[in-house]
C-alpha cells in the first residue's frame, strides 16, 4: 500500500502547519507522508515545538519550508490552515485529490499562556475526525 501524501499549508509554516505535519506523522503511522510549507516561511516557533513536546509528539526534522518546494508535486490532500494561505492557493497548480480549508486562528495573536496548546488541540481534533473518515472510506472501497 502506498502512503498518502499530505501537505499542510499556512502563512509562515512556523506553528499551525508544522503542528499538522507532526500530528499526522504521529496519528497516521505508516499510512501517510506528511509535509508542511508556508506562503511566507519563518523559523519554527519555540512555543509550537514545546506544545508538541508536551504531548510526546516527535519534532525531529521539523523545519519551515517555502510553498515553492512543493508547488508542482502530487498530493492526496492539501490542508490549508489559514485564510492568507487559502487566498494564495485558491488555484493550486499541483495535482491534488482533496483540498481542505481549516481556518485555525494564529496562536501568535493570542496572548494567553496556553494559546499554542489550544491550537494544537484544535488541529488534533480535526485531524482525528478526518482520519476516521479516511479509514471508513478505505474500508468501504476495500
Amino acid at each position: 500500500m502506498t502512503k498518502q501524501r499530505v501537505l499542510f499549508l499556512c502563512n509562515q509554516n512556523s506553528a499551525r502547519s508544522l503542528m499538522g505535519e507532526a500530528l499526522l506523522r504521529h496519528l497516521g503511522g505508516d499510512r501517510f507522508e506528511a509535509v508542511s510549507a508556508g506562503v511566507d516561511p519563518d523559523r519554527p516557533h519555540e512555543l509550537a515545538l514545546a506544545a508538541l513536546d508536551e504531548l510526546g509528539i516527535d519534532t525531529q526534522g521539523l523545519a519551515s519550508k517555502p510553498l515553492d518546494d512543493y508547488i508542482h508535486q502530487h498530493f492526496d490532500a492539501v490542508i490549508v490552515l489559514c485564510d492568507k494561505a487559502q487566498q494564495h492557493c485558491r488555484q493550486w497548480p499541483g495535482e491534488v485529490e482533496e483540498r481542505l480549508f481549516w481556518d485555525i486562528k494564529d496562536p501568535r495573536l493570542n496572548s494567553t499562556k496556553d494559546a499554542y496548546a489550544k491550537t494544537l488541540q484544535e488541529i488534533r481534533a480535526r485531524l482525528r475526525l478526518w482520519l476516521s473518515i479516511k479509514a471508513r472510506d478505505d474500508n468501504h472501497t476495500a
